[in-house]
């Protein structure tokens, strides 16, 4: 049960993190074993063992990521650094993979013993606690680390980085993205250079029509370029997955057809070809005719 609570990117990561380059007390701690636990700490184990290979976690990051409290609890009183960073790929915290996956009571408890939750991102698919909330759809940690002053609009990860917006946008979570929108996340927060997106780019591939709806209502820009590589226009990343009626409503908010996206330079038009989306395309079609007689 614990493990479906983890967004897919956690869930991924953990998937490619081999057991055998866990230290046994990353590993107890990653299994809730709080007996083991308890005996290597005795036997003068260092709670602050660093992360292996690029998927690593130290003890601490492990038992806050599967919701183990009591082993967070012995960790913390055992001296475990609660700011260390995690492995290469994405260095993430214990308070922010404990955002990620959704435990507010390890959290907050992480925070009470000096977790820092506006921690930058690692450049490399790095997350801060509010944008980890947000990609992984808890709304009450997302609501509890406003209160708690985390900021909104914290630079995103170089790398994969999202926005809380362009994150809550692409999974489908309204409410959050009202929330947002609320205390003024950017809403035109431009896609990082690699594997971004915007806000709106993000709910037009994700099919989140209502979402889309009301990022326009908000101010979104239709036209905003895409990331430079694996980049999307909205029309583009909409077309491309075959939404209709999201390219009907970008094309009647001004989205431009002749833009294109992306390392590859398609148009909307293109990417619909590519991945035989023939509705799509018969959009087109139209819209070029339409222009042949004008």
């Amino acid at each position: 049960m614990q493990r479906s609570r983890l967004s897919s990117t956690q869930q991924s990561q953990l998937d490619e993190l081999d057991d055998e380059i866990r230290s046994p007390l990353q590993f107890a701690a990653a299994q809730g074993n709080l007996c083991q636990v308890q005996q290597l700490l005795a036997q003068q184990v260092d709670p602050n063992e660093p992360p292996k290979g690029y998927y690593g976690q130290t003890a601490l990051q492990a038992a806050s990521c599967n919701g183990h409290f009591a082993v967070v609890e012995m960790l913390l009183v055992a001296g475990a650094e609660v700011n260390a960073p995690g492995g290469n790929n994405g260095g993430r915290p214990a308070v922010v993979v404990a955002s990620g996956a959704g435990y507010l009571n390890i959290v907050s408890h992480l925070v009470s013993a000096g977790a820092d939750i506006n921690f930058p991102p690692h450049p490399y698919m790095g997350l801060t606690a509010l944008q980890a909330a947000a990609e992984g759809g808890h709304i009450e940690i997302l609501r509890w680390l406003l209160e708690k002053g985390a900021d909104v609009n914290t630079p995103p990860a170089k790398n994969r980085g999202r926005t809380p917006l362009q994150a809550a946008a692409s999974g489908g979570y309204a409410d959050i993205v009202e929330l947002l929108l609320h205390h003024k996340d950017d809403v035109n927060a431009p896609a990082v250079r690699y594997n971004g997106f915007t806000a709106l780019q993000g709910a037009a591939f994700g099919g989140h029509r209502q979402i889309v709806r009301r990022l326009l209502d908000a101010g979104a820009d239709v036209n905003a370029q895409g990331s430079h590589y694996n980049g999307y226009t909205a029309l583009s990343g909409a077309a491309g997955c075959g939404h209709y009626e999201i390219v009907r409503m970008l094309l009647d908010a001004g989205a431009d057809v002749s833009l294109t996206s992306g390392h590859k330079r398609w148009t909307a038009a293109q990417i619909a070809t590519f991945r035989g989306q023939e509705a799509i395309m018969q959009i087109f079609q139209q819209i070029k005719q339409t222009e042949k007689i004008v």
